[in-house]
């Protein structure tokens, strides 16, 4: 097992959609333990695998952050099938280090996904995990946090990682 860089803001990688997952192997196996250490590691509470650089539909959240054995939950191929309520809470994520801002997003969500073991799986997550679903299941297609910004907010973020970027200190 190993921790793997994460991908910044800017990275191709990023903003294209991830490829489906065809076979549950040794490799993907790897992955998903790697992309466990590397989210405990952040620390976070969910990856998404193109955030370490692989184009494919895998993703891991953990609300506890590894503290509470059995809490991490690894998503293969995960596809919204219901949503409801609403709520606005600040949000952050680990390939836009140090910035957080208010998103909105639905209270409840309901996922279809498969395990480790190809197993064709249904969950519901509230609040935070509803949160962590809806955001790791945003960059599985391309979009970030702060696609869901509008105006001020969504500039002087944007604003402020470029200025980085220009210092050499993003990246």
């Amino acid at each position: 097992m190993a921790v793997l860089p994460i991908r910044k803001y800017g990275d191709d990688v990023l903003r294209l959609p991830a490829r489906p997952v065809a076979e549950i192997d040794a490799a993907l196996q790897t992955l998903i333990d790697d992309m466990i250490d590397t989210m405990y590691a952040a620390p976070g509470v969910g990856l998404a695998a193109n955030q370490v650089g692989v184009s494919q539909r895998v993703m891991v959240i953990d609300l506890s952050v590894g503290k509470r054995a059995g809490e991490c939950h690894v998503f293969i191929n995960p596809e919204m099938i219901d949503a409801t309520g609403e709520i606005t809470e600040e949000e952050g994520c680990l390939s836009i280090p140090d910035f957080v801002e208010v998103v909105t997003r639905p209270e409840r969500v309901k996922l279809r996904y498969q395990d480790r073991t190809g197993a064709t799986r249904e969950m519901w997550g509230e609040g935070l995990m509803a949160r962590a679903m809806c955001h790791e299941i945003d960059h599985l297609n391309g979009t970030l946090f702060v696609d869901h910004l509008r105006g001020l907010k969504k500039d002087r973020i944007l604003k402020k990682i470029a200025k980085l970027a220009r210092s050499g200190m993003w990246g």
